[in-house]
């Protein structure tokens, strides 16, 4: 399971921010200016047709009453929305032009910061649409690289979003075979993890023994945020093929003792860096406790998408001590290409044998054991990884062979790792892993 790269209270109604409403840790907006003079609305108004043509852009200076203009102001609130219908309806080439003049506008103005926020704020109230700012932001970070400038205004968008979606804000649902196709469309769509190749599948997914459960904003109903699929077992899952595969007949959820996070797939990228994930596997598990009290375990069967790429690049003396035989070793030290041929070697294991590990396969798992502790800036090096390790769960297990699709194959050899929750050890284990050693379990310590 893994969040690409990325709440909790539920069924909270949220207000659209007021457009002179100051930003969780902002300063507050200076006194509003005077409203325009008669004359100023009737020709901006008058210019607005001008540029809103095609083959028009905006006009700076106009563009700097977004970011000046009073909240009152009606001829700056009439440019929000008619700059707004023309970003929804552009192309990523006239989006990236419109983008780039906010930002030459925006260089002429002072403060910053404050008129930043002003200007984001005007667009929402007068778009009225929060999808279309989840969008903005999506193209600042697709383009904030190449528009210099752009960066700035991308920081001062996620800090609102952050605010805009406080999990306590944010809807919890259950969503089953039951709910619109449209939604279970969407759930097709935005599916991160392990692909959705029919209705079929879909409908496997959402069985009476599987749950799905997603985030929901009130101003966007129809828009999962972050969702995440669960099965039941008996005992701890360890290969997805078997856990997703249509023709699996249901199991009775009666006998089930562990609930297997498998999937967990953020759906907007304009949320980037706005994590929901820990607080909804927080409320799943509540829900679940409160629906089948006779689960006693909670655990993920999750990818590890980093693994293949780090290991291509590791020289014979990185992972010299993952081999059990010292002639191996030795032999190893001096070879500089090692890893990309272990990469191949798993790969071509994990395709053509059978579920239990020869000693290629023992390697392979000593090999992710070693990269799953791997540490840049106080965080685990892969991304699921630091998710999950980051909300407190615990690395439990290695399980080999456990994802031959060709996803599975390219990112990480076929290997996947359960991260078991046990809520009454997530405080501990955060520390731990704040003081640089994750926590482990005994046999992936013995790996």
């Amino acid at each position: 399971m893994g969040e690409p790269e990325t709440s909790t209270a539920a069924g909270t109604t949220a207000t659209p921010p007021k457009a002179d409403t100051a930003a969780a840790g902002a300063t507050a907006a200076p006194p509003a200016t005077p409203e325009s003079s008669p004359s100023r609305t009737a020709s901006l108004l008058k210019r607005l047709g001008r540029w809103l043509e095609r083959d028009h852009l905006p006009d700076l200076g106009d563009l700097r009453s977004l970011y000046e203009a009073s909240p009152t102001d009606h001829a700056a609130s009439k440019l929000a929305r008619q700059w707004a219908d023309r970003y929804q309806a552009a192309d990523a080439d006239e989006r990236r032009s419109l983008l780039a003049g906010l930002v030459r506008a925006g260089a002429e103005c002072a403060p910053a910061h404050e008129l930043n926020s002003r200007l984001f704020r005007r667009l929402y109230a007068q778009s009225d649409r929060l999808g279309l700012m989840v969008e903005l932001r999506a193209d600042m970070l697709r383009w904030r690289n190449q528009v210099a400038g752009l960066a700035v205004l991308e920081q001062e968008l996620a800090g609102l979003l952050s605010n805009w979606f406080d999990v306590g804000m944010l809807e919890l649902r259950h969503i089953n075979w039951d709910s619109p196709a449209s939604l279970l469309e969407k759930l097709i769509q935005y599916e991160a993890v392990h692909e959705i190749r029919s209705w079929d599948d879909m409908r496997r997914r959402v069985a009476a023994d599987r749950r799905c459960y997603a985030f929901f904003h009130p101003r966007m109903t129809e828009v999962p945020l972050i969702f995440v699929e669960v099965a039941f077992a008996e005992q701890m899952a360890a290969n997805v093929q078997a856990l997703i595969d249509p023709a699996r007949p249901v199991d009775d959820i009666g006998k089930a003792r562990w609930a297997i996070f498998y999937s967990i797939s953020n759906t907007q990228r304009g949320l980037r860096g706005i994590s929901f994930g820990n607080f909804l596997l927080r409320r799943v598990i509540e829900e679940l406790l409160t629906e089948l009290p006779r689960l006693k375990f909670f655990a993920t069967l999750s990818p590890i998408p980093g693994f293949a790429e780090w290991l291509g690049k590791c020289g014979g003396a990185d992972i010299q001590d993952c081999m059990a035989d010292k002639a191996a070793r030795q032999a190893l030290a001096q070879d500089p290409r090692a890893g990309a041929q272990w990469v191949e070697r798993l790969r071509a294991a994990a395709t053509a044998q059978a579920d239990e590990p020869d000693e290629v396969g023992k390697t392979g798992l000593r090999l992710a054991a070693h990269y799953l502790r791997q540490m840049r800036g106080g965080q685990p090096l892969d991304p699921v990884a630091r998710f999950h390790l980051g909300n407190g769960a615990r690395i439990e297990r290695l399980n080999w062979a456990a994802d031959r699709s060709a996803k599975g194959l390219e990112q990480s050899c076929g290997l996947m790792v359960n991260y078991q929750y046990e809520l009454d050890q997530l405080d501990e284990n955060r520390a731990r892993l704040a003081a640089g050693k994750p926590r482990l379990s005994r046999g992936v310590q013995w790996l």
